[in-house]
């Protein structure tokens, strides 16, 4: 009965808006951005436009980059503030 459950699950790819909105508020194109990021431009592209899900490293890259935090890029905050930061030694 479980695989069943397990195979009806759907696996859903997000659209990331609000990298898109942050990348145009700033006047950045895509590709300065996937550059930052070490990535394609037609990589950060998929990502904006939830064709490809974006591995945890580069949503903490892009947090960083855009001075926010995941939680507004994944859309579970409104508040575009990020949280302290930890020092790093």
């Amino acid at each position: 009965m479980l695989a069943l459950v397990m195979m009806s699950m759907r696996y859903e790819v997000l659209k990331y808006n609000r990298i898109r909105d942050l990348r145009i508020d700033k006047d950045y194109s895509q590709t300065l951005v996937a550059e930052h990021l070490n990535i394609a431009q037609n990589t950060l592209s998929q990502y904006e436009l939830g064709e490809r899900n974006i591995p945890n490293e580069v949503l903490v890259h892009l947090a960083l980059f855009f001075d926010t935090s995941v939680d507004y890029l994944l859309g579970l905050t409104d508040s575009p503030t990020p949280y302290p930061r930890k020092r790093t030694k």
